[in-house]
């Protein structure tokens, strides 16, 4: 975690994630705008149903509560960028009727 509303943000939140081969992030959507960027690998990114493998560089810009998700599908641990228009991380995935909430100010 490098921004959230735990170290004064008001506006963003912006983390970076490293994924062994073939594991991701399950299907599951926020309230806000979110942006992926691939900074080294391969990743498989879907948006709905839609698809699309994006490589170091690339970004995929994800509308607020659209259904979303990732995987690593290189051979190679996959390093990836978040920027979410919240400071605090809200997501909701498949299958499950509560909301995870992460990186909260220390005054909550």
């Amino acid at each position: 975690m490098h921004v959230s509303a735990r170290n004064g943000a008001t506006q963003l939140c912006i983390f970076e994630q490293w994924v062994e081969p073939a594991v991701g992030a399950p299907t599951h959507w926020h309230p806000v705008e979110e942006v992926l960027t691939v900074i080294a690998g391969k990743a498989e990114m879907w948006i709905d149903e839609d698809r699309v493998v994006l490589t170091t560089g690339q970004s995929l810009v994800v509308s607020a509560h659209r259904k979303h998700g990732f995987r690593n599908v290189g051979s190679e641990m996959l390093h990836i960028q978040a920027v979410l228009a919240s400071p605090i991380f809200e997501a909701t995935f498949n299958g499950s009727t509560e909301t995870v909430r992460r990186w909260l100010p220390t005054a909550l």
